[in-house]
């Protein structure tokens, strides 16, 4: 039997498809494996090149097969799927995967350590939270509407809605209504002091992490945004520029170019949502402060300002902002004061 060199692996939770060649492109397996078989089937063979889509659990698998002494590739799909022939099954995915990692020009995915992910899950678990207690907000809004009792936008307007339920005295409520309101607001203070004790996780682990303290010092950037980059970007250095890190968070104009004519148009806003959400938020806050404090520190800042709304001025502030802390994480630097805010 000829050495497999390169296999694609398309992983599932419980069905996996293996497809390996030779050196010479010949196919040598073409089979399908039972999750509890794939590292005995890896074991038996030489050290190879996998390549993994980069989805559901692969990074598990990255760092189990390349314990096994493989050479693992992590590809995004949508790179994956121009290699894909006609139909859409199983064997074909593996086959286009195996086609994908061989290519010189292919992106790949730098492999998550348990550590990475462990930030990761802490910061969606409290994203998934603050959308759970807006809905239940919502909620408790649109339910005493109903009743003709609203209140002004904001924490203390719900604390006035929570008031009128808990008041038995208060007969604009109905009973029924009111038991339901009330365990909807026992359910709202629960979700409250679930994301405090998240904020005081992320608090302690950005403590902890020499880069997350360092990404602290650019403008914009707080705790939550530095420990989302130090949990999301595995490798900095996997980037070729600034430019480059912050196309993948979405931040950089759409192009549809042709014959020469630049066309560019509104962000992309592809790549990951979630650090896009938190970059633009901190611009905003760096917005907030130069209004109420000045900014003529700021010089760039203050022409931006001037000539454009502030939610435009917030998107091209984040980009900056996300350049400079690419800068940082790849290069190992702090941040240093613009030569205009020398004092």
């Amino acid at each position: 039997m000829q050495t497999v060199t390169t296999i694609g692996l398309d992983i599932a939770k419980s069905v996996f498809q293996v497809h390996g060649v030779d050196a010479g492109g010949q196919v040598i397996v073409r089979q399908q494996l039972k999750r509890r078989y794939v590292l005995t089937f890896f074991r038996k063979l030489s050290p190879c090149l996998v390549g993994i889509e980069a989805c559901g659990s692969a990074h598990h698998w990255s760092r189990e097969l390349q314990a096994l002494g493989h050479t693992v590739r992590l590809m995004p799909p949508a790179y994956v799927k121009p290699y894909v022939k006609r139909q859409k099954n199983d064997a074909t995915d593996a086959e286009a995967i195996c086609e994908a990692v061989t290519r010189a020009n292919m992106r790949f995915v730098p492999t998550k350590t348990p550590e990475q992910q462990s930030g990761l899950v802490l910061h969606r678990t409290r994203h998934l939270f603050i959308r759970q207690q807006t809905s239940v907000i919502n909620a408790i809004r649109a339910h005493l509407a109903e009743y003709g009792i609203v209140a002004p936008v904001g924490r203390q307007g719900v604390v006035e809605l929570l008031t009128v339920v808990a008041d038995p005295n208060d007969r604009r409520v109905p009973e029924i209504a009111r038991a339901c309101l009330a365990a909807l607001g026992a359910q709202l203070r629960r979700m409250k002091e679930q994301i405090l004790e998240f904020d005081r996780l992320i608090r302690a682990w950005h403590r902890s992490n020499e880069m997350s303290m360092r990404l602290e010092e650019a403008p914009g950037v707080g705790p939550v945004l530095a420990t989302a980059l130090v949990a999301a970007v595995a490798d900095p250095k996997s980037f070729r520029s600034g430019r480059n890190f912050s196309a993948w968070i979405g931040m950089v104009p759409k192009q549809h170019s042709s014959g020469g004519k630049n066309r560019l148009g509104n962000i992309s806003k592809q790549g990951d949502r979630y650090l896009r959400g938190l970059f633009v938020a901190g611009a905003l806050s760096v917005i907030r402060y130069a209004k109420i404090h000045g900014a003529k520190h700021r010089p760039w800042l203050t022409a931006l300002l001037a000539r454009r709304p502030t939610k435009v001025a917030a998107i091209a502030l984040a980009n900056k902002i996300a350049r400079m802390v690419w800068v940082m994480m790849a290069r190992g630097e702090r941040y240093n004061e613009p030569v205009a805010l020398a004092r």
